[in-house]
């Protein structure tokens, strides 16, 4: 049996940990066992939850020595550093060969043991900034709802660690057994597109002397980077130059986001169909919107619509 372990501290999120219990440590009738379940923290005894709770967790760091798979379902506050002991057990587990799983807020006490130095890994969008900031030789990929290593792994925002687990138990034992899985918890195999779906569009920015604002109002009229640069009455290279500095983008890739931020709305708060909406953001036809739409949110708009729609 492949022993996981989840390692808590207080006050844990009941969800994060929830969702490696339902997956590594539930058993279902008609599902094969695969794995063998355990909690540990660094102090045995009553843990706190979000949830108003304590948790009773009769192990401590020992556990992490027997460990094949290692879970930090979530770590609040994230600006709390490792203590030396469990520092020291997290690097042994991992160099005698355990794979180290973070949940959401779990990649920050993974990026202070250093292993993720020089490798990719993801976390909530509301934290990629701050991950980034705080460990910068971590590549934040906030677009993802996970990120394997093999010997690591990191998840994306509470529920992206259902989608984790999920991956992990189709790597170890097959998509089929995956699936059965998924079928009794009533959850997808694998969700479609990456953690970008879920970042609320950004409202205009209110910059360059206005010409945000009213590009915004036209979305829906064939704008070229010339008409922006002759509103400021400036040249096209003028223009790229402040869009660079100010906005840290090109007119063109900021036009394209405004429009597919747009699309995003009209999906969620209308019936129009797709053609209607591509012409109506500029971009023309609904083959075009598709094939925007897909490459920045990482999904189709009839998916995207049938997950946001807002009756």
């Amino acid at each position: 049996m492949h022993r996981v372990v989840a390692l808590v501290r207080p006050v844990q999120s009941t969800f994060e940990l929830g969702c490696a219990a339902e997956v590594f440590g539930t058993a279902r009738a008609g599902v094969p066992q695969h794995y063998e379940f355990e909690v540990c923290t660094e102090i045995p005894g009553q843990v706190p939850t979000t949830a108003g709770y304590t948790i009773a967790v009769p192990r401590g760091l020992s556990a992490l020595a027997e460990a094949d798979t290692v879970i930090i379902p979530g770590w609040a506050p994230v600006e709390a550093p490792l203590s030396p002991r469990v520092h020291r057990a997290l690097l042994r587990a991992h160099a005698r060969g355990a794979r180290l799983v973070t949940i959401c807020s779990g990649v920050f006490a993974l990026a202070r043991t250093g292993l993720l130095d020089g490798r990719s890994a993801t976390t909530h969008w509301g934290r990629a900034a701050q991950l980034r900031h705080e460990f910068p030789r971590v590549t934040v990929e906030p677009d993802r709802l996970y990120v394997d290593h093999g010997d690591v792994a990191t998840s994306a925002g509470a529920g992206a660690g259902i989608d984790l687990c999920l991956h992990l138990v189709r790597q170890d034992h097959g998509a089929a057994h995956a699936a059965l899985l998924a079928r009794h918890m009533v959850m997808p195999p694998q969700r479609d597109g990456g953690q970008v779906q879920y970042i609320p569009p950004a409202p205009p920015e209110d910059a360059l002397d206005g010409l945000l604002e009213w590009a915004g109002a036209r979305l829906g009229t064939p704008l070229s980077v010339a008409e922006l640069a002759m509103r400021l009455n400036v040249s096209p290279r003028t223009l790229a130059r402040r869009f660079a500095d100010q906005l840290g983008t090109s007119p063109g890739a900021w036009l394209l986001s405004r429009r597919v931020a747009e699309a995003r709305t009209l999906l969620e708060e209308t019936n129009l169909p797709v053609d209607a909406i591509a012409a109506r953001v500029g971009l023309t036809s609904a083959v075009n919107l598709r094939r925007r739409f897909r490459t920045r949110v990482g999904t189709t708009p009839g998916a995207y619509r049938r997950s946001f729609r807002v009756s």
